[in-house]
């Protein structure tokens, strides 16, 4: 049974006009149709907002450019790049012996450092034509100039490249991977008479200098066997200390110190002065053989020895004291050499100096 009090206190619900209930289902059907509308366009590929947008009338359209016509026939205005079959080789990497005509001014030192080898490589090379003597060169002589250090020898009959590869300090692989030689690793068959390289190969080098020997007087500790030689009994004592003995002082024109030229080639001009390194007596002063022409040699009487060759002219006596920067000759090129120049070695008790190592 419901309570009559409780009926009466209840709310009265609220009644809406018509028309707001109308418009308000008209709204939602109008949703309704434009989410469907928009998922057809969605799933169609199609925008939304496409059926919405306008044309300008007054936006003008643009056509694509056309390119102009192709014509082989026309000029082209450019750098030619022909096609050059053939390779352009640094220096120094040629595969093939070359000859070289010794001229005016020269001397094996150059000559290597032009071609880009050592000088015993030249030496090697044409041992029947400077017989280990650099001094040998002269004007119009032909030598033969290696592709890269090493020996260059003639095969003869019953050569094995073992036997070939140690009797110049390298190995049989050497000779056989060097391109140069052109050899079928695999069945390596060399004729008599052909020039291989064996690359970095050497030998020791027959020393072609001045005889330098005891003398037999007190005092004097050396004397040179030939018509200028002479051995004195007293004579001026060095200092230890060796002066440049040429005008220019620190330059070379020629030969360094090398292993087959124990002395040093110094720059200088036909009939300049030739100084005395260093204070001694003379113990040679004339011509000799071996390539040296006119030799002019010091005894310092303290073990050092200096001797001065090619000269033009010799202005001291065998037996003369001499000092320290005094002119004893004059500058030429006498004996086996291509130009004016002074041929200047130091030796101490009969070895060979390297100049530099001594020389102020």
């Amino acid at each position: 049974m419901v309570n009559q009090t409780e009926t009466q206190d209840r709310p009265t619900p609220r009644a809406y006009p018509g028309w707001l209930v109308a418009g308000t289902w008209v709204v939602a059907t109008l949703m309704v149709a434009l989410m469907g509308f928009a998922l057809f366009r969605y799933f169609s590929g199609q925008s939304l907002f496409t059926p919405f947008q306008t044309t300008r009338a007054d936006v003008e359209t643009t056509t694509a450019s056309t390119l102009p016509d192709f014509q082989p026939t026309q000029a082209v205005e450019a750098v030619g790049r022909a096609a050059n079959p053939d390779t352009v080789l640094p220096a120094g990497s040629r595969d093939a012996v070359v000859e070289y005509t010794v001229a005016s001014g020269d001397s094996l030192f150059g000559i290597a450092e032009q071609y880009e080898i050592e000088p015993e490589t030249i030496m090697y090379a044409n041992y029947s034509t400077l017989n280990d003597n650099p001094h040998t060169i002269s004007i119009g002589v032909n030598l033969k100039i290696p592709p890269v250090d090493g020996v260059l020898y003639q095969w003869q009959a019953g050569d094995t490249l073992d036997k070939v590869a140690a009797s110049y300090n390298a190995t049989a692989e050497d000779i056989l991977m060097y391109p140069g030689n052109g050899l079928d690793i695999t069945n390596p068959v060399i004729e008599p008479g052909t020039s291989i390289m064996i690359p970095n190969g050497w030998r020791t080098l027959k020393p072609f200098v001045v005889a330098v020997t005891a003398g037999d007087n007190a005092g004097v500790t050396a004397q040179i066997a030939g018509p200028g030689s002479c051995t004195p009994t007293d004579g001026f004592y060095g200092t230890f200390s060796f002066a440049w003995p040429a005008p220019y002082v620190g330059v070379v024109s020629g030969n360094d110190y090398w292993d087959g030229h124990k002395a040093i080639d110094a720059q200088c001009f036909q009939g300049d002065g030739i100084f005395a390194s260093d204070s001694g007596v003379v113990i040679y002063a004339g011509a000799i053989s071996g390539g040296y022409g006119n030799l002019v040699a010091i005894d310092h009487r303290n073990e050092y020895l200096t001797l001065y060759a090619h000269l033009s002219a010799i202005n001291v006596a065998c037996g003369q004291s001499v000092s320290q920067g005094q002119v004893i000759g004059a500058c030429g090129s006498s004996g086996n050499s291509t130009g004016p120049h002074l041929h200047f070695e130091v030796r101490r008790n009969g070895g060979f100096i390297n100049p530099w190592h001594v020389l102020q």
